[in-house]
């Protein structure tokens, strides 16, 4: 499970059939700085499934890959994760020193 921030809501223009109709959302996920209060490096978004109720501001808990699509196995899922969790508050106290990764 990783920790992410929602960003927004997405809307499909075109209905297919195969699409469960549910709330889509743009998530980025936090690496360690981010997570210890220092700025975000992490440029990756994920299109997230949500039956939480989750809102642009909002810290989740999500899941990805395989395990994101299993609920509608066999059939083919169109997200990269599932909001498993809506986190009210996090408590984060690296171990080791945060270091920012230079690009």
């Amino acid at each position: 499970m990783r920790v992410a921030q929602v960003l927004g809501k997405l809307t499909l223009n075109v209905k297919l059939t195969e699409v469960r109709p549910a709330n889509y959302l743009l998530v980025q996920p936090l690496g360690r700085a981010a997570l210890a209060g220092g700025a975000q490096k992490v440029e990756d978004f994920l299109v997230m499934y949500d039956d939480l109720g989750a809102r642009a501001g909002d810290l989740v808990g999500l899941v990805e890959g395989r395990e994101a699509a299993m609920a509608w196995h066999p059939a083919k899922a169109p997200y990269d994760a599932y909001c498993a969790c809506i986190l009210e508050t996090l408590n984060f106290q690296p171990v080791l020193p945060v270091e920012a990764k230079s690009q």
